[in-house]
């Protein structure tokens, strides 16, 4: 007798099924916006003059060097060097992992100072409709407002619909850092914003960190809203395929090795942002003790134990979340596999009590933020688990040196 639940005809709905949820969903979140591409790119720009330049009749490094290798070539140079290297290739220095932390925010903000005179001018750009002018004068105040001289812009890229990272506390001196990778929709204009302020990576980093320092105030925190990546749009097949998380992949893996000092890092990844987590885990270095996702549509694995990482692995899903209504499957390259909180998945799952929805998991005062800011600080025997608690707080240890389970 055929069953009827393993047929491929099935299989096909239920893909089809969850695409078409994905796509519904997705469009319901407001985090759409517009994307026009400016011509040539003007990282590569200062990457070509980079790699064409030289400092005191010596050739420059590679800027694919090593993060080892460049943080050794920077500190052979005096500081006037230093910030010589940061004016004249500004992106290719803010955007360089090995670089050092100081000297990127300085770079970055020589960048911004170009793309926010760039956008000017587009304002006023006869050849743009009203709508492309308009863009620019948003992006434009956006780049105003990174520059402000309190913010650290770790990272920065305006070709397109735009990449940034931004850190919260002192990045050099940390004893522990925390990234936050974001999902779907995510550019420069929706880097940060002010209504609903938490559903943005600034605002997400902004409230984790914050509520790092509640957790434990003597335990000196960093955090990155990392939107480093080109993320999917929400009303396209991206968004159902792994295609710009595997790129993304790459870069968090850059970051993560190019972070000074040796401190623990914890990933939280929301949404679409869990999937690329997934598929950077397995090249991963040791450093990364924790994994945490929210409101995950799948990690691209049917287990935490295949992610191929020695990391901790947590996750949590608000019941009102709508991701829980996707079909957790993965055929012929739609969709992201297994659901993360179930218990044929394996992971550590939290509780998420009182979160906002799917895009509500970092909102001051929730649980599912207090959740995360003890992973952050390596607090994990104060953690709230869903349900199972003795295999949520399996083998944990407070210590930061200590194996991981």
């Amino acid at each position: 007798m055929t069953s009827f639940d393993t047929s491929p005809q099935l299989n096909v709905w239920r893909a089809l099924l969850a695409l078409a949820v994905v796509f519904v969903m997705l469009a319901t979140t407001g985090w759409t916006a517009l994307r026009h591409h400016r011509g040539s790119a003007p990282l590569q720009a200062s990457i070509s003059a980079w790699e064409r330049g030289s400092i005191a009749g010596h050739e420059l490094p590679a800027v694919n060097s090593s993060p080892t290798r460049l943080a050794r070539f920077f500190a052979s140079l005096t500081d006037a060097q230093r910030t010589s290297l940061a004016d004249r290739y500004s992106l290719a220095v803010g955007n360089m992992n090995g670089a050092p932390v100081e000297l990127r925010y300085r770079a970055n903000r020589f960048a911004l100072d170009d793309a926010r005179e760039v956008e000017r001018k587009r304002m006023h750009d006869k050849r743009l409709t009203p709508d492309g002018q308009r863009e620019a004068g948003r992006r434009m105040h956006r780049f105003e407002d990174m520059m402000r001289p309190q913010r650290h812009i770790l990272a920065f890229d305006p070709d397109g619909s735009g990449r940034a990272a931004e850190v919260f506390g002192d990045l050099t001196r940390a004893e522990r850092i925390s990234v936050v990778v974001p999902g779907v929709d995510t550019d420069l204009l929706t880097f940060q914003r002010t209504n609903r302020k938490y559903t943005a990576p600034v605002g997400m980093a902004e409230s984790l960190y914050a509520a790092e320092r509640e957790a434990d105030s003597t335990t000196r925190t960093a955090v990155i809203a990392w939107a480093d990546y080109t993320a999917p749009n929400g009303l396209g097949i991206d968004s159902a395929t792994a295609m710009r998380a595997q790129s993304g992949a790459v870069r968090l893996n850059a970051l993560v090795r190019g972070l000074p000092g040796g401190s623990p890092v914890s990933l939280f990844c929301h949404s679409y942002g869990s999937v690329l987590c997934g598929l950077a885990a397995p090249a991963l270095p040791e450093r990364v003790a924790d994994i945490a996702v929210a409101g995950s549509p799948g990690m691209r694995v049917a287990k935490a134990s295949q992610l191929g990482t020695s990391a901790r692995v947590w996750a949590m899903r608000d019941a009102d979340d709508w991701v829980q209504d996707v079909p957790y499957l993965e055929v012929g390259g739609l969709g992201h596999g297994e659901d993360p909180v179930s218990s044929a998945f394996g992971a550590r799952v939290l509780s998420a009590w009182d979160a906002k929805g799917h895009a509500g998991y970092f909102e001051p005062g929730t649980e599912s933020v207090a959740n995360f800011a003890e992973i952050g600080v390596g607090a994990y025997h104060a953690v709230r688990c869903a349900h199972d608690a003795e295999a949520c707080r399996a083998g944990l240890s407070d210590t930061a040196s200590a194996g991981r389970a």
